[in-house]
Formats: structure tokens, sequence, C-alpha cells
């Protein structure tokens, strides 16, 4: 992508870079608990292929129009919330005890196509051009769509889902700002997404800008970086499945979590003082060690959150993500800039203490700066209550004794479900005889 968009705008490359990164981040903030609240009424399958379908639907244009490409890419981001969708999939399709390990593999089959893609797109791109990479790029992206279409399964129950598609949508609850609102409501909740948006902040940044910092700063060549990266994904799948479910066990998710965003905070503190080759593999080992922080905080969301309400839960994740998409990048990018080390060009210098470097206080300050806002990040988790299965389940069986006894809201006003009908309302209390439903 940054090679199209230096051939576009050869001036200004890492400016729109972060004009393209900051709408799709917005746009995602924005839809993602539309999307979410939607999946847990009509069902995961059709946004989850329409999620897939919309963040691939600019891969072609990138050789047929690159204005049109990087214009469907900013707009793509309303639907670049497949991992909410997703999330909230394995929470419908496994047991509690099982989802730690379950998003631990969804996670490592994320980091293995980071190992593959980028080693597959050299190879085709310096052996065939750039068009053919395109091309086995958009037909991958077919594959996909007709696999999700064809053979996965829905996975939210039907019983849960007939009466919805005529119903009346209150869009109260899909409304992003109303959802952090009653975030706020919710300690635990409010502490899990402060954690999220301090962490994956610098983690965004630092995918925007870290291999162009190892080309041109440390003097990383191309098959360096290649396998630079499959290095760290390998290392991240063996994270993500063996050593998340063993330290599940041991530790406790919120253990868990505080150890990956420590390995998170070393990591960075090594990229941003770091000034030789070793240093970054050293650090990328670390980095790898450190991905374990996102499954186990979707476990966390999971746990907390009710079996009908795991894609709105999931979707506010995913649109902290994807808020933190779009800032991450323009910070980085100012930091760069502030501390006078450019990076304004895509040809590799090859002498690791070069010009990027001079004029330098420490060889890397936004990596620096985001392993303090991890630690900030740290500080926040270790406030997050220890999960316990049994107080969730008699606050939500106060919560529910309350609203069966009490006509009115109240302070509960806000609290609303997604489709509005009568008749899912009538379906539950012939369901539940002897409770009666005082209001419509």
């Amino acid at each position: 992508m940054l090679t199209v968009l230096h051939e576009t705008f050869p001036q200004h490359t890492f400016l729109m870079n972060g004009l393209i990164q900051g709408v799709k981040g917005l746009l995602s903030f924005l839809s993602a608990p539309l999307i979410g609240a939607l999946s847990d009424v009509w069902g995961r399958k059709p946004f989850l292929l329409g999620t897939v379908f919309f963040t691939c639907f600019p891969i072609p244009l990138m050789r047929i129009s690159p204005w049109w490409y990087f214009a469907m890419i900013s707009i793509s981001g309303v639907f670049s919330v497949t991992f909410s969708v997703i999330f909230a999939y394995v929470a419908d399709v496994t047991q509690e005890h099982e989802r730690s390990t379950a998003y631990g593999w969804v996670s490592a089959t994320f980091a293995a196509s980071l190992v593959s893609s980028p080693a597959i797109g050299a190879y085709l791109s310096a052996s065939y051009g750039d068009s053919l990479v395109v091309l086995v790029a958009t037909v991958v992206a077919l594959l996909d769509i007709c696999f999700i279409l064809l053979a996965v399964p829905e996975s939210l129950p039907e019983k849960m889902r007939p009466l919805s598609w005529g119903a009346r949508i209150s869009w109260k609850q899909a409304d992003p700002f109303a959802s952090l609102k009653k975030v706020g409501k919710d300690s635990t909740i409010l502490l899990i997404c402060i954690t999220v948006f301090l962490s994956y902040l610098p983690e965004a940044g630092q995918y925007s800008s870290f291999f162009l910092y190892l080309r041109q700063v440390i003097g990383f060549g191309s098959i360096k970086i290649a396998a630079f990266i499959a290095m760290v994904g390998i290392l991240s799948i063996v994270a993500q499945t063996v050593f998340l479910t063993s330290l599940m066990r041991s530790l406790g998710n919120k253990n868990t979590v505080l150890l990956g965003l420590g390995f998170q905070m070393f990591q960075l503190a090594w990229y941003g003082f770091g000034s030789q080759a070793w240093m970054m593999w050293a650090a990328g080992i670390v980095a790898a060690v450190s991905s374990i922080t996102f499954p186990a905080v979707s476990t966390l969301v999971s746990q907390n959150a009710d079996s009908n309400q795991q894609g709105v839960a999931q979707g506010i994740i995913t649109g902290i993500r994807g808020l933190c998409n779009g800032l991450g990048p323009a910070l980085y990018g100012f930091i760069f800039y502030m501390f006078h080390v450019e990076l304004t060009e895509l040809e590799p210098e090859l002498i690791s203490n070069n010009a990027a470097l001079q004029g330098a206080v420490i060889p890397g300050p936004p990596f620096l700066f985001g392993a303090c806002i991890v630690f900030m990040s740290f500080l926040v988790a270790v406030f997050i209550p220890e999960y316990s299965k049994g107080g969730i389940q008699k606050h939500s069986n106060s919560i529910s004794g309350s609203l069966a006894n009490t006509p009115e809201r109240g302070s509960d006003e806000d609290i609303e479900p997604l489709l509005q009908d009568s008749s899912i309302w009538e379906l539950s209390s012939l369901e539940e005889p002897g409770h009666q439903c005082t209001e419509l």
C-alpha cells in the first residue's frame, strides 16, 4: 500500500497514509457497535459475509484506479469490524471455559496470515510484478467469501431470531456514543475499554511505521524484513495457542492480560532505545509473546457480557481498536517529525547509523512514548476485578428481578432492546408462566 501511496502522492505519502487510516478508523469506531448489535439479533453469518466482502472490495481497485482505491479503502472502514463478529461467533459456539483457547486460535490464524502473505507477495512482485499480487489477493478474497457463504453455518440459535426481521429498530442501542455512555456505567467494562485503548493505540502506530523504520533507520532489506515478520508471526502462533492456554489456566485471565502488557512495554522500550539489528530481532521475540494480550482481553469481555449481548460487547472493543487505527499512525508520524526522524523515502538505507538518526535524542522516540502509554494501560488493568461467575450471575439475577417487579424504569431508561416488537415480549411471557410483562 505504501508503494501505491508513494506513486500517487510522492510529496505527501505519510500525510495521506495518516489521513486514510484516520478516516477508516473513525468510520470503524462509529459502525462497530451497530454491526455488533445487529448481529446479536439477525445472526452472525450475514454480517460476517458483509464485513469480509467490503473489507476486500478495494483490493482490485489498487491497479484499476489508485484514487478510487484510496477512497474505497477509507469508506470500507464502515465494515472493517470483522473481528467483533468473529469473536461473537466464537462465543456462540464455545463454552465459557473454552473461549480463551478459541480466541487464541483466531488470533493465531491471523498471525499465520501475516507470516505467509508478505513473503508470498514479495516473491510474486519480484518475479511477476505487482499486478499478479493484486490478482492473487483478489482470488483469495473471493474464495474466502465463497467459503463463508457455503461452508460456515449460522451460530446464533434460531429461537433468538425468528421474530426479529420485521421488527422496528431502536437506534439508541446501536449509537456508538450511547454505547460508550453505557460502558461508563459498568466499571469492569469501562476499565477493560480503557486498557484496550491505551494498549492498542501504540500498537496501531507501530504497525503503520515499524517496517519502514526497520528499512530506513536500522538498515533492514526486503529479505530481512520478510524474515522478521515470519519469525514474529510463527512465535505469535505458538504464544497464542500453546502458551496462552497454559497461562489462562495457571494465572487466570486478568494476570495473563497484565503479563502481556508487561511484555508489550518491554518490547516497545527496546524498539525505542535499540539502534542495532540484533536488538530488533530480540525485541521481536518479546513482541510475539505480548500478542497474548488481545485474546485474553476478548475472553474477559465475553465473560462479562450476556449471551445475547456478545456482538455489542465485542463491537465496542473493535470500535475502540478502529479508533486507535486512526489515531495511532498520526500520533507516531507526529512524534517522528517532532524528534526530526524523517521517514520519507521507500528505498532502504543499508547503514544503520544513517542520517535518519542524526539529531534524534533516541533512535525510536514514538516507540518509547508508546511504552509509557502501555504502562498507563497496565496500571488501569490492575484495577480490573477478578472474574467471578457467581458474582456476575447474582448481579444479573438482581437486575432481572428488579426489572420484572418494577414497572418504572427510572435510571435504567436507556437500557432497551435493539428491536422493539410487542410479539417478542408476548413470546417471553408465554415461555415463562408466572412472569408478566408490565410494559411493552
